[in-house]
């Protein structure tokens, strides 16, 4: 019988390093030019996969795992806005996503994957978070920064996290009918500005002005300082949990081995 398989995708090296932490050692691949790593926990298999940052690297690097290997479950994790009361760090989980563009008046279908390792999931994790952390997500095209602004989209779509990848991984595991999950840790609040407008540095030309602004705004690096540490906090979160997780079902299967039929 084939193991089952997870696929963990995460945008940058920051997230992704937070959930290898909780799963090394592994065996590198490398699928196409999608650098993975596999790792073993008890029966389950769990592929790493990191896909840049945005919609339509995470849709790319999704497709091309999908279309190589079949799993029983995907996962988009990382950080996220919480645009519910919640502290830094906090998880929150999705089963559902939706998207919504810099000019859209209304937002897209949502898509929701559910199944049986999403039930698992989802079960596993209600012992940890409050009920309210748990609901629909929303992805967008850019990084928002302002309280104002995320305030708005909790009245347009009643998410309770915000991220700019899990729409167009759902989008794939819709595709390859694949269940699908979010799993993410609060790195900024809803009532909370960024310290500047980090679109900036996902411009290919857009880092010296970037860098400029901040050089002007000496201010700035007060509120980069503080968003480190609050990244530091919801990477040791999310290392805790797929911990845990990953540790959780493979003494589940365990005790099915060894359980009387």
């Amino acid at each position: 019988m084939p193991p089952k398989r997870i696929a963990i995708f995460a945008a940058t090296p920051w997230e992704m390093g937070a959930v290898r932490s909780a799963f090394l050692p592994g065996v590198e691949h490398r699928i196409g030019s999608l650098p993975v790593l596999v790792c073993t926990v008890g029966e389950r298999e769990y592929w790493l996969a990191q896909t840049g940052v945005g919609l339509e690297k995470a849709g790319r690097s999704a497709a091309q795992l999908l279309d190589y290997q079949s799993f029983n479950l995907m996962v988009s994790t990382g950080f996220a806005c919480a645009l519910v009361a919640a502290d830094i760090g906090a998880l929150l989980v999705g089963r559902e996503v939706t998207h919504r563009g810099k000019h859209d008046d209304k937002q897209s279908e949502v898509l929701d994957m559910p199944g049986y390792e999403q039930d698992l999931v989802v079960t596993f994790v209600e012992a940890l978070v409050p009920p309210e952390h748990i609901g629909r997500f929303v992805s967008t095209d850019r990084i928002i920064g302002s309280a104002r602004e995320k305030r708005r989209f909790v009245l347009s779509t009643q998410a309770i996290g915000l991220d700019m990848e899990s729409s167009a991984l759902a989008t794939q595991a819709q595709r390859a009918k694949v269940s699908f999950v979010i799993i993410r840790s609060g790195s900024d609040l809803l009532d909370e500005d960024l310290p500047l407008d980090f679109n900036l540095f996902l411009r290919p030309t857009g880092w010296l002005k970037g860098i400029g602004t901040v050089l002007a705004a000496p201010s700035c690096l007060l509120g980069l300082g503080r968003l480190r540490r609050q990244s530091l906090i919801a990477a040791e979160a999310l290392t805790a949990f797929f911990r845990s997780y990953a540790a959780a079902m493979a003494a589940e299967e365990q005790n099915k081995e060894i359980s009387p039929t």
